[in-house]
């Protein structure tokens, strides 16, 4: 039986001029001639497996670029045309398959727009079948949401991947950076894949934090970043690539139940390995430990962000190795909660995290510092918080910057073993609560919403100093 024949001219093409090739330059190096070259462009001469060696060896081309792409491509791209919308606008498939040969790019963009479609009109069918099974009363849950979705299956489990912890560590071992980790990850880009990582300004590149042009083989990072997130970035599509079967893994078994909600847990677990190969976790935790778990110096250490390390303390819960079991909470100045994690699962039931009596919120006021406090829970539950503003991206004059803030957490047994413990007045505990709805301090200055669980107080002749008094 005869092997199908590969037309490929388009692609030929492509990474020809990814290389700055002319057709002679290239048609030498692969031992043929100019003319039959331009045949092969114009896909009227099929890639022989000779050819195909050829471009292996010479140009350090990936087979799957001359046989897997535009076949990919074609499957989304039936997809598309095959929606009552646009049901009869070909003719034929002839067309699609032009179109995935000659415009990958465009293709892409145009599968890209049809899914963000798709996934639109599917989260107004949920929305609209929830507000038409009780009529207008039904409430709207925002856990259908996918990045909600997301968020609630990561912070209910321990923040710890050991898979992914494993191939991190055999990931370094590979790299063996000698200290360098952002110079061995680039050579590795360009020895083992041949993309170049380049550090655009931010006029060229105003929007992105990273963009990986796979056409091009470049990765581009912008230099809006500090030098401790460009690292992140560039080690977050480092593992996104080695760790493609791992991640996969993982993300299958989170049972999310869209297609929207896998990709941003394939970003999230990607972040989590580029940590994972940041700060190895044996490395890490010996120094956390001599360092009394001390954050800046784990930052200078290892030459990461205070956000980083902060973010890493959460995911050292190792079987047999395990460290002091953190939780971490991120809110931006208005109050809404962008992550929340922990070495064993955001204590929600337990801690909240949603009292404003919190140094969390504090720490806006005191840019930079370090706040730490211990804080009780009305059940009698006690735990050490440390809380600091970090800052996002360099701002444009015009831009107002993004700033957070964190707060790390542990139960207040621990308190000896961390050196935050030391700045903790002698038996001063601020009393807290999980969230006002569901608090039953009475006389709290801080409260901002009655209690749930409690009838408010009507009497005309007394009123006490929280804004709602109750009984």
């Amino acid at each position: 039986m005869n092997a199908q024949k590969i037309f490929a001219g388009a692609r030929v093409r492509r990474i020809r001029h990814a290389k700055g090739l002319t057709q002679t330059a290239m048609a030498e190096g692969l031992g043929i001639s100019p003319s039959y070259l331009n045949l092969i462009e114009r896909n009227q001469r099929p890639l022989t497996a000779q050819l195909i060696l050829k471009l292996v060896s010479v140009y350090r081309v990936e087979p799957e670029e001359l046989q897997a792409e535009s076949g990919a491509s074609l499957g989304a791209l039936r997809e598309v045309f095959s929606d009552p919308l646009l049901v009869g606008e070909l003719p034929g498939e002839s067309e699609l398959l032009d179109l995935a040969d000659a415009a990958p790019n465009a293709a892409a963009a145009l599968i890209k727009l049809y899914r963000a479609y798709r996934e639109q009109a599917t989260r107004l069918s949920d929305l609209s079948g929830m507000l038409s099974e009780e009529g207008h009363t039904a409430a709207v849950s925002a856990t259908r949401l996918p990045v909600d979705e997301v968020r609630d299956v990561l912070e209910r489990r321990p923040n710890h991947f050991p898979a992914l912890e494993e191939e991190a560590e055999a990931f370094h071992r590979v790299l063996d950076s000698g200290g360098d980790l952002p110079g061995a990850l680039k050579a590795w880009f360009a020895r083992e894949h041949g993309i170049s990582v380049r550090v655009l300004p931010a006029a060229t590149m105003p929007n992105w934090r990273r963009r990986y042009d796979r056409h091009s083989q470049r990765l581009f990072i912008s230099e809006r970043l500090s030098p401790a997130d460009q690292l992140r970035e560039i080690a977050i599509e480092a593992a996104l690539i080695r760790m493609r079967a791992a991640i996969a893994i993982e993300i299958e078994a989170l049972r999310l139940h869209s297609d929207e909600a896998k990709r941003l847990a394939r970003f999230e677990l990607g972040r989590y390995a580029a940590h994972a190969l940041m700060m190895p976790y044996e490395p890490f935790l010996a120094a956390a430990e001599r360092s009394r778990y001390d954050i800046s110096v784990l930052s200078a250490r290892f030459q990461v962000s205070f956000e980083q390390a902060a973010n890493r303390l959460t995911t050292l819960g190792r079987e047999g190795t395990a460290g002091i079991p953190f939780f971490l909470l991120e809110v931006d100045a208005a109050g809404n909660r962008l992550r929340r994690a922990g070495a064993q699962g955001f204590p929600a039931n337990r801690f909240g995290g949603g009292c404003p009596k919190l140094t969390i919120h504090a720490a806006f006021a005191q840019p930079g510092q370090i706040l730490a406090d211990a804080v009780a829970m009305p059940n009698g539950e006690a735990y050490l918080t440390i809380a600091r503003t970090v800052d996002g991206p360099q701002a444009a004059f015009s831009e107002r910057p993004r700033r957070t803030a964190l707060l790390l957490g542990c139960e207040i047994t621990y308190k000896d073993r961390v050196i935050y413990g030391d700045a903790l007045p002698a038996n001063l505990v601020t009393p807290i609560g999980p969230a006002c709805r569901l608090c039953e301090r009475q006389g709290c200055l801080a409260r901002a919403e009655p209690p749930l669980t409690r009838p408010l107080g009507l009497d005309e002749m007394v009123t006490g100093f929280s804004v709602y008094d109750f009984q």
